[in-house]
């Protein structure tokens, strides 16, 4: 789609991948600007509510960003929240939007690398897939 740039939240835990963002624009290594971090204080608290909102709302694709599996803070949220994602992806699935827009990757605080590459790696995955279907005023605007 020509000119069509995603809308991607990614919701970040504040002990590992927020400290990873951060670390990313230190070491300036360029990431997507339409991707749009919302800090948590651990991807355990991030609700499937909080995720098929950010759809409906106007996100093309959502990211879960924690710490690496055995490393939370929080001792197992990141475990919550990768069950949580997983229950999301089935959902869009099922209702034919497609696993793809939802993602959970993990990182230590060091990794501004990695959170770097993940959210460019999923903005084109976002971009091949094209609009979100079930963004609010989705159906007026194609009327």
């Amino acid at each position: 789609m020509e000119g069509y740039e995603p809308i991607i939240v990614a919701f970040a835990c504040h002990y590992c991948a927020y400290t990873a963002a951060d670390m990313a624009g230190t070491q300036r290594l360029h990431y997507p600007a339409n991707v749009k971090i919302v800090k948590v204080p651990c991807t355990g608290k991030v609700d499937t509510l909080h995720l098929m909102r950010a759809l409906q709302k106007g996100a093309d694709g959502v990211l879960v960003a924690g710490c690496l599996e055995g490393d939370c803070h929080f001792r197992n949220g990141n475990l919550r929240a990768m069950k949580r994602v997983a229950y999301v992806q089935g959902l869009l699935d099922d209702i034919g939007i497609g696993s793809q827009r939802v993602k959970m990757v993990t990182m230590s605080a060091g990794q501004g690398a990695v959170f770097a590459r993940e959210a460019a790696e999923f903005t084109e995955a976002i971009r091949a897939l094209g609009p979100n279907p079930i963004k609010e005023g989705a159906a007026r605007v194609a009327a």
